[in-house]
């Protein structure tokens, strides 16, 4: 290997998502519960929009931050859904994602040998992004609270170095929330401390039983919360690559800083695309919201049916069960479902070491897949267990 190459790089590992993903190619008749895709088309409006812009000539550049007019709709966006004022001039951005808007983040606040506190098992691209900063991640072990952030973890974890904490909820890959009490117990265990919250709510629209909140809406927490959110999830936009980073002006206009000189700015058409789905499809993610429940409530009653065991997710598409009673490591456990009953789930380790003796199980696929998946699953655990 080169040795010019940077160190931080080289210890990076694709993603264990990803990684799993690939094997599955050489079973192209097996069925797949693996990736976090919508199983919506995107709506009628957003095409129509992008495709308005096309015969407009709307391909140039725009501001570095984005449309003046996409940054206005999420201002109103935001503010309309969880009462959070941002103005569209100078606390928002537009970017590549959500998963750039998670890149630009770390890379403005972190420094060599700053901290950062991640609940896990997590969404694997945050450790990569942190160790390229020369950041060391504090993984706080969510297991025995039900996969989601106390005080406790918090004060177990904390110290002199930590630069920030990550609260990503609704959670993938257990697709737990917080509610308000959770909320308001990390509010006031952090609402002193002068660290960095880094946000990511790309899941927000996609809570089942409670509304979403936000720790940015609390006294004092907007000056040092760095929210994350964006439209792949909730409007089937999973290849547009819209998202938007919110912030008090304080830290927004280095956020730009950085923003500026990774892409310049985000595609020109996809920009109008998002501009429709803040305006005119404000409620695009109702339908969704309600079909992946009712998946939720189904997928639950036959893991309890199987007797594999699995804590109640809240939001996003995705459920994580506990697999330890068959004896098998997670990576073993989903190597052997798919060489035997052709089903792809993903390996819980992929999710950080927390996640191992678990297995990720995406529903953003038909009730008719799903039920299929469920008696290959059910046929699979019957025998490794008896």
């Amino acid at each position: 290997m080169n040795p010019n190459i940077n160190p931080h790089v080289k210890e990076i590992q694709i993603s264990g998502i990803r990684q799993f993903f690939n094997r599955v190619q050489e079973y192209p008749e097996a069925m797949q519960l693996t990736l976090g895709q919508p199983d919506f088309p995107t709506p009628k409006h957003i095409k129509t929009a992008a495709k308005t812009a096309l015969d407009k000539d709307k391909t140039t550049y725009t501001a570095n931050a984005g449309t003046i007019e996409l940054r206005k709709a999420a201002s109103e966006w935001i503010q309309n859904k969880y009462e959070l004022a941002y103005h569209p001039f100078s606390e928002i951005i537009v970017t590549a994602g959500a998963s750039q808007a998670i890149d630009v983040a770390m890379r403005t606040i972190l420094e060599p040998g700053d901290e950062v506190i991640v609940p896990a098992p997590v969404y694997p691209a945050y450790a990569p992004i942190i160790k390229q900063c020369g950041g060391i991640i504090k993984y706080a072990d969510t297991r025995k609270s039900d996969f989601k952030l106390t005080p406790e973890l918090i004060r177990e974890h904390i110290s002199p170095a930590t630069k920030a904490i990550m609260i990503p909820y609704p959670s993938n890959p257990t697709g737990v929330v917080l509610s308000a009490d959770e909320m308001q117990a990390l509010y006031l265990e952090l609402r002193e401390k002068n660290i960095f919250i880094v946000a990511d709510e790309i899941y927000s629209e996609l809570c089942f039983d409670d509304a979403h909140r936000t720790i940015a809406s609390y006294p004092g927490m907007k000056e040092k919360t760095i929210l994350i959110n964006g439209l792949s999830k909730s409007h089937s936009m999973t290849g547009w690559r819209i998202g938007f980073l919110f912030a008090d002006a304080s830290i927004t206009q280095h956020l730009l800083k950085v923003h500026q000189y990774n892409i310049s700015c985000a595609s020109s058409i996809s920009q109008e695309g998002a501009l429709a789905a803040l305006v005119e499809g404000q409620n695009d993610p109702e339908e969704m919201r309600e079909t992946y429940q009712k998946r939720r409530n189904w997928m639950l009653s036959k893991l309890q049916e199987i007797n594999i065991p699995v804590v109640k997710p809240g939001g996003a598409f995705y459920l994580f069960p506990d697999i330890r009673a068959s004896g098998l490591s997670s990576f073993d456990f989903a190597l052997q479902l798919l060489e035997t009953e052709k089903l792809a789930v993903v390996p819980g380790d992929a999710f950080s070491e927390y996640g191992e003796g678990y297995i990720r199980i995406s529903y953003a696929y038909s009730m008719e897949q799903l039920e299929e998946s469920m008696e290959r699953l059910e046929r699979f655990w019957k025998r490794i267990i008896s």
